[in-house]
């Protein structure tokens, strides 16, 4: 019996996936439920699990090609080997003849440069694995070559100087080599929203500095009981967060959006949050962020910063989102401009914590300082209000007890 692998449907406008690693080959034996491979679509990369045990005996689309959604991809026969693999092991393979020759293989790399000196694979020795035609071997070839005696020719003009330019030629190829990969859907997608941002939205950046100080102090005296309690670290995302939603309730025009002629004005808070994971960034979102916990705080960003590593955050966590938080400080950045993701009318900008001099109380004191970055839309948010809204960010991080006194 056989049972046919279709690419399920994983969201309203995904029509088409790309086909990634398939995590079986033709032949392999299957379970239930068993991961087969990977789909990655405009939104995310999910795994497709065999819908039945048996033997993966074909497999229609293999990694690189795009498939419809519903389109057949594979085919598992439950009821023993299939016969395209039994055939497969059983066809007689012909014998190589005395004379014939097997044709080396050659780096792409390579095959340009035999093109350019004119020379055939045969005429070069490939000292990579399993004797493939290095670049550097052609080079070495092209620089080593010796002209055929031929009879002298008394007309014929006197011969040039010698010269290092062939020599150097073949140098200057050795070690600059392209390597073309295609973009990923998930990256394609990603650049198209980027560039879709900057030509759909007025966007402005303002910026400001925090003292975390009083943060960091919070902690240090508390990291230890924080982690034993919650089995997570207290980390600095979730102090953030909450500011955050301090200052959406301030200025609700930095959790609004525009549709249409219209603005709305969203009485929830969705953050979406920036995550690096193995096929790029992507923003998971907490839902209703204003009735979480630092503790549920913690834990959800810890869980999608793992599972963002295995590929393995839904559609449905990266969907909506009314305002988003990118912590570039991280992978060392001091200052940033980040870009809107839309329909949404702010993005603030965490960057890295340095000690610096700073003036309290009419003393120099050195604190840890961190600057703050707002893109906001213009077309919702006027200056002033994105100015206090990144104010109240910095007032609420510097006195955290605000937070809980809501005030």
């Amino acid at each position: 019996m056989q049972t046919e692998i279709k690419v399920p449907a994983l969201g309203e406008s995904i029509t088409e996936v790309d086909i990634g690693q398939w995590l079986k080959k033709e032949g392999d034996a299957v379970a239930k439920d068993e991961n087969l491979v990977s789909l990655e679509s405009e939104k995310a990369t999910v795994d497709l699990p065999a819908p039945s045990a048996g033997v993966l005996a074909k497999i229609l689309k293999p990694k690189g090609q795009v498939a419809n959604v519903g389109e057949v991809i594979a085919v598992i026969e439950s009821n023993g080997a299939p016969a395209a693999a039994s055939a497969k092991k059983e066809a007689p393979k012909p014998a190589p003849t005395p004379d014939a020759k097997t044709e080396p293989r050659v780096m792409p790399a390579a095959e340009r440069l035999l093109a350019e000196h004119q020379l055939r694979p045969d005429q070069v020795t490939g000292t990579g694995p399993g004797g493939r035609i290095l670049k550097e071997d052609v080079a070495r070839h092209a620089e080593t070559k010796v002209t055929p005696n031929a009879p002298p020719d008394h007309t014929a003009a006197p011969p040039p100087l010698p010269s290092s330019q062939p020599k150097a030629a073949a140098q200057l190829a050795v070690g600059r080599q392209d390597e073309v990969i295609p973009m990923t859907r998930l990256r394609r997608t990603v650049a198209a929203r980027l560039v879709e941002s900057q030509k759909t939205t007025a966007s402005l950046t303002t910026f400001n500095e925090v003292d975390l100080h009083e943060v960091m102090q919070l902690r240090k005296q508390f990291q230890e009981t924080f982690t034993a309690k919650y089995n997570v670290k207290l980390g600095f995302m979730s102090f953030f967060i909450k500011a955050a939603i301090e200052a959406l309730k301030a200025i609700p025009q930095v959790n609004a959006e525009i549709r249409g002629n219209d603005t709305v004005y969203h009485r929830y808070y969705d953050i979406g949050v920036a995550i690096g994971g193995g096929k790029g960034l992507v923003v998971p979102v907490l839902r209703n962020a204003e009735r979480l916990s630092f503790s549920e705080i913690e834990q959800a960003i810890a869980d999608f910063a793992k599972r963002a590593k295995e590929n393995k955050i839904s559609l449905e966590e990266l969907q909506g989102g009314t305002f988003t938080i990118s912590n570039g400080g991280v992978y060392g950045s001091l200052l940033s401009t980040p870009i809107l993701n839309p329909p949404q009318s702010g993005i603030l900008g965490m960057h890295t914590i340095q000690d610096r001099p700073v003036v309290r109380d009419g003393q120099i004191v050195i604190r840890p300082m961190m600057y703050l970055a707002l893109t906001y839309d213009h077309r919702v948010v006027d200056g002033r209000e994105a100015v206090t809204f990144l104010k109240r960010i910095k007032e609420t991080l510097e006195t955290p007890a605000r937070m809980l006194l809501e005030v």
